[in-house]
């Protein structure tokens, strides 16, 4: 679903130049689906303005100064979009605020997936809602935000990464 609004950008070519790369590995698409295998009720949350919900180190605010025409001078006081190691950065701050939910709301960047089954006794609505309840918790502790508009509540299939996951298994996404 495409964004609406204005991001500010900047390129930041010769500071990127300059950064070691972060050798963070990239979430792996089979590894998250196959631990939805078995479930049988999904959301999708997505993460709102995901960069910006990280700060910046306060020794690097100075390297995200940016002149403006008018002649004010900027400084980003959370991660700017540009920067060659945000998205592994960004990626790396979500798995580990949401480590202790991870065997039920799988991270990918700014994406969340949460599945649940009925597990001793408590019907796959009851275990959803209490799987919500915790990740919910754990993002108000972080101060983690949802962009509404794109997240999905108790469907019987999710988009995961190019998939359709649903309660009958894996298949391609059509669309």
């Amino acid at each position: 679903m495409a964004q609406c609004g204005w991001r500010i950008v900047h390129a930041y070519n010769k500071l990127n130049d300059a950064t070691v790369p972060a050798q963070t590995p990239i979430p792996r698409k089979d590894v998250i689906i196959d631990s939805m295998a078995l479930s049988t009720i999904f959301s999708a949350l997505d993460l709102r303005d995901g960069f910006c919900q990280i700060l910046m180190r306060e020794s690097d605010i100075p390297l995200t100064a940016v002149s403006t025409p008018s002649g004010m001078l900027w400084e980003w006081l959370v991660m700017p979009q540009g920067l060659k190691n945000a998205p592994a950065t960004f990626n790396r701050c979500v798995t580990h605020l949401l480590r202790s939910v991870r065997d039920f709301a799988p991270s990918y960047f700014d994406d969340v997936f949460i599945h649940s089954r009925a597990v001793d006794g408590k019907s796959e609505v009851e275990m959803h809602k209490e799987h919500l309840r915790r990740l919910f918790a754990l993002m108000r502790k972080h101060k983690l935000y949802a962009n509404l508009k794109k997240c999905i509540f108790g469907a019987r299939e999710i988009h995961v990464l190019g998939c359709l996951v649903g309660k009958n298994g894996v298949r391609s996404d059509p669309g």
